[in-house]
Formats: C-alpha cells, structure tokens, sequence
C-alpha cells in the first residue's frame, strides 16, 4: 500500500483537515492547524507531503521520525502540527486497514468511557449561571471557564474579586459532587496568580490551567509550591522536549493538544512521560471532530488520562459546530458527561467528505483578537 495523494481543507469555524489517501482505496483523515495560522500549516503540509507521497502508510513511527526531523530546523507550532495532522491520518489509516480502533493498536483499552468537559463563560466571562445550569442539566459533571478577560499587569482589587466572584458562582451551582476548571490563558502575571490561587483554594478548582504563559515555564516551581491547587499546562508546548521542564516543576496535569504536539504518536509518548511524573493527561481540544476522535482514543488507551476537553457549544464556534462534518454524530454522544467507548476502526469517525469539500471552496481566516490595556498597551489574550 502507497500513500497517493495528500489534500488540505480549510473549513469554518476556524479548522483545518487533512485527506490522506491510498493507492488500496483506503482514506484516513487528520486535523493539522494552528488557530489563527491554518493557512501556513496549510503550506507546512504541503511541504511535508513532498516526501510521504509514494510512500507505505503503515510506517507510521518512522514517517514521525522524519517529518519532525528530517529538517535540520525543528520543532514549533506550525511543524509539529503539520506532524500532528498527518500522523492522525496515518494511524487512522492503520485502524482502517487493520480493523480495530486505535486505542485498540496502542496496547489496548484501560476505561470503558472517558470523562469531558464543557466550556462556559467565553473570552470575557460575565453571566455564567444560566450557561453552567445548561451543561449540567446535559449531564456534564465538570465545566472549564475563563478566570477573566484582560488583566491588568498586576491586577487589581477589582479583578481579582470578580475572578473569585465568578469561581464562587461556579462553585454553587455545581455542588460539591461535579468540577470547575479555571484557564487563567496566560493573562496573568505570576504575582497575580499566587495572589488570585491562594483565594481559589478553598474553592477547590479541579485544575487551574496556564497560570503563566509558556515562555515563563521557569516560574512555575514557584507557583507549584505556593498553592494547593493543581495547576495544568500543555496546550502550547509541542513535543516531550517541551513538557519535561514543566512536568519536573510539579504540575499536576499536562495538557498536550493532539492537533499540535505531533499528533498520536508523539502525545502517548508525552502521556508516558507525565505518568513518570505523577501527572494526570488533560489533552486540549477546543477544534474539530477529528481532533476530538484522535483524542478520545488516546484517553481510552491511556492509564493517567483525567478528563478530555470538547468543542460542542464553544463560544469560538460561528459558522459551524462539533458535528458539522460528521456522518454519524453517535461517536460523540456524551452520556452523563462521558463518551462510550467505540470499537469502530481508526479513529472511529467518519468524515462527510462532501461537506468538507463544500466548506473549504468557502474556507475561512480566523485570527484571535488582539488585546490591548486602557493605556493602550498589548495585553494577553
């Protein structure tokens, strides 16, 4: 079997997907994008598949080995998720041609469903009771939220009571027995974090994700021994390399995204490494339905996996949602807040090929918004 032909689809909301396809009739499908830059994965694609065209799909170790470092330039946002894509789409392949999913070809399954998680509250949290009553009476037992919009270089008394406020309000409709999760998205400074943590704890958050952006990974020992709460990290790290430093710091939950730290292959590896750590996985997954698939089946096969994120109602989500290019939305059907092991081969989803194809002759340009402070300075998005 030959790989003979690699094809790109830039669809709405903001998603990009790859089809990669065989010379035996078999298709597998990947999600390679960086939000915001889909375009240049795009290009980074394409570039890649230069060298897998004409070449056996099944060597799917190999084929990682020399997409992330047959350049002697590595590694970074817009490689490793070109990587990520297409190496979804080969394991996908492999499900395929091998009839089982892949939890199934990476040692098995260790859970019969997998707990998620859904979004509440946008870029600029504000009324969240009616959004997080919503998700539990869908049967989610855990929501994630914002900690805030933009925050001041040190924040202020102000911020800081509303960032509680909102956790609290969280807190009270969920009870004791379901989880808020916090993203503090890098918008604080690490003076504000222990500041605003110390007044989380007893609030008892499930994790507070990004207390820090990523660059300032060398705080986080700090912040670690400061606070009871289990801090999470990850979605903008991109390779074991990367998640070593912070695993060492003591976090309590590594968030790796399989559209962008390599995909399948170099995610397990990542889980392997936190298990060393004491580290839950937590893989971030605010994209598509492949993504997600590509997801779920590492959290199946994966014995310190925690909790899986998931798109369905995101506030990014305009122009398309979770099951827009889906055949059969069954794959996602959470029930009580967790997804149904599937047994069907790859990545268990099929894609509706035709409306994929219908949306990128549309396409999209997303790009994140750009913050700025009332002086006029750029602030954390």
């Amino acid at each position: 079997m030959k790989i003979t032909r690699i094809e790109t689809f830039l669809v709405p909301p903001r998603w990009l997907f790859c089809r990669v396809e065989t010379d035996d009739g078999v298709v597998g499908w990947g999600e390679p994008v960086v939000e915001g830059r889909a375009e240049v994965v795009r290009a980074a694609v394409d570039v890649l598949a230069e060298y897998l065209v004409g070449q056996d799909p099944l060597r799917i170790q190999d084929h990682w080995q020399v997409l992330s470092k047959g350049g002697f330039y590595r590694g970074g946002p817009v490689l490793s998720s070109a990587v990520a894509g297409l190496d979804q789409a080969l394991w996908d392949i492999a499900g395929k041609t091998y009839g089982a999913p892949v939890h199934a070809l990476l040692g098995g399954p260790v859970r019969d469903r997998v707990r998620v998680y859904a979004w509440v509250g946008g870029d600029e949290p504000a009324q969240l009771g009616e959004q997080i009553a919503e998700q539990v009476e869908a049967g989610f037992t855990a929501v994630k939220m914002n900690a805030a919009g933009a925050t001041s270089p040190v924040a202020t008394a102000a911020e800081t009571a509303a960032v509680l406020a909102r956790v609290a309000a969280a807190r009270e409709i969920l009870g004791p027995d379901r989880d808020v999760a916090v993203d503090f998205h890098g918008r604080l400074t690490a003076a504000a974090a222990r500041r605003v943590l110390a007044e989380l704890a007893p609030l008892h958050p499930l994790f507070v994700e990004e207390p820090v952006v990523p660059e300032q990974g060398h705080l986080l020992p700090g912040l670690v021994t400061s606070t009871s709460v289990p801090l999470a990290t990850g979605e903008r790290l991109y390779s074991r390399a990367e998640f070593l430093p912070v695993l060492a710091a003591g976090i309590a939950v590594a968030q790796p995204d399989l559209s962008h730290a390599g995909g399948i292959s170099e995610v397990h590896r990542i889980a392997s490494l936190a298990e060393t750590y004491g580290a839950q996985l937590a893989p971030h997954c605010p994209l598509g339905p492949i993504a997600l698939a590509a997801s779920l089946q590492i959290a199946f096969a994966t014995p310190n996996f925690l909790i899986q994120e998931q798109s369905r109602g995101i506030h990014y989500n305009k122009d398309a949602d979770l099951l827009s290019y889906v055949v059969d939305p069954e794959p996602f059907r959470f029930v009580d807040g967790h997804a149904p092991r599937g047994e069907a081969p790859g990545l268990g989803v099929e894609v509706d090929e035709a409306a994929v194809r219908a949306a990128d002759r549309t396409g999209h340009a997303w790009r994140n918004p750009v913050w700025r402070h009332a002086d006029g300075s750029f602030a954390e998005w």
